[in-house]
């Protein structure tokens, strides 16, 4: 059974007890309504009372609560912004130790070392762990931690070296679009691309603006993440990344203008006439058509081309990018 949390102030008094405001420069919107954070637990699962979680940027704590009454075995809350450790040291010690507070940058934490005691490893291609990844992220941070997770998940390593670990994350409306946008879609973008290779996305729910405090602009949405047991692209991440950053660099023109930034005139003293020849050899060993723009392109378009560039820079006196 759920373990849930004594009666406490709500997060509104908390707020106020404490002095938080949100700030802006750190994109930070508070999300008061438990209802909505409660929600946001069961798309990631519901149960987690055998599971351990790290929360990403809890602020005050409202999410904080929801994860705790849903049972979380194990709660760690990486916070960067010193002025809600107290707040969270209150949920903590009302959470019978269940919750560790962390001062630090997301970034740069090392979730696999705290949380690896807690949770019992799985091998890649069984179930996901009993672990979770989860936030009510700072839009400003949200495609760079994306981003810094994927490149992990691509080498097994951080947090999904204890297995396929899953990610309940909230994104603005518009970069979850960008997310799940299919080939042809007018979203349809690097960040598109690089995350179906390597996870199935499932949307959770839109959140309105008007339910953060203060409300944004935008819309939030709320996605979960679950790596794939096998890559959609079966070539080095970072290779890929070099190849889809170069065909998005000229999103409206047909993907030949991105390709010839692969292969750069400046370095090994290529000509442009042997640049050229190279180009036409990345179209000819991937069969892809180079008249079409990059948002029309399949994942599997994608990998043909990475394929074959890997192929030509890997032959002597080819300059990369």
């Amino acid at each position: 059974m759920a373990r849930r949390l004594p009666p406490l102030p709500t997060i509104a008094d908390i707020i106020r007890l404490y002095g938080l405001s949100a700030r802006s420069q750190l994109s930070q919107n508070f999300l008061l309504d438990l209802n909505i954070t409660e929600r946001l637990v069961r798309v990631a699962g519901g149960d987690l009372s055998s599971c351990c979680v790290c929360e990403v940027g809890p602020g005050p704590g409202s999410l904080t609560r929801s994860i705790l009454n849903a049972g979380a075995a194990h709660l760690i809350a990486v916070e960067r912004d010193r002025r809600f450790l107290p707040s969270l040291e209150l949920l903590s010690e009302a959470s019978e130790d269940r919750l560790k507070v962390v001062y630090g940058d997301a970034l740069d934490f090392n979730i696999e070392e705290s949380c690896a005691s807690f949770v019992e490893g799985k091998s890649w291609e069984g179930d996901p762990p009993n672990f979770h990844l989860m936030g009510n992220l700072p839009f400003n941070v949200s495609i760079p931690l994306l981003l810094k997770w994927l490149s992990l998940m691509a080498t097994r390593t951080g947090p999904f070296s204890l297995g396929r670990t899953q990610l309940t994350l909230t994104f603005q409306k518009e970069v979850a679009e960008r997310i799940m946008a299919p080939p042809n879609d007018p979203q349809r973008s690097r960040l598109s691309v690089m995350t179906q290779h390597l996870c199935h996305v499932k949307w959770g729910f839109k959140i309105r603006g008007k339910a953060f405090t203060p409300p944004p602009k935008v819309d939030a949405v709320v996605l979960k993440l679950t790596p794939l047991v096998t890559p959609r692209i079966t070539v080095d991440y970072s290779t890929l990344e070099k190849v889809v950053k170069a065909l998005f660099q000229y999103r409206r023109k047909y993907i030949r203008r991105g390709a010839t930034l692969l292969f750069p005139e400046e370095k090994g003293g290529q000509t442009k006439a042997q640049r050229e020849g190279l180009v036409e050899e990345l179209f000819r060993l991937s069969g892809v058509e180079e008249t079409l723009r990059p948002q029309a392109l399949t994942i599997e378009q994608f990998g043909a081309l990475t394929s074959a560039y890997s192929q030509l820079v890997n032959t002597d006196n080819v300059a990369s990018l």
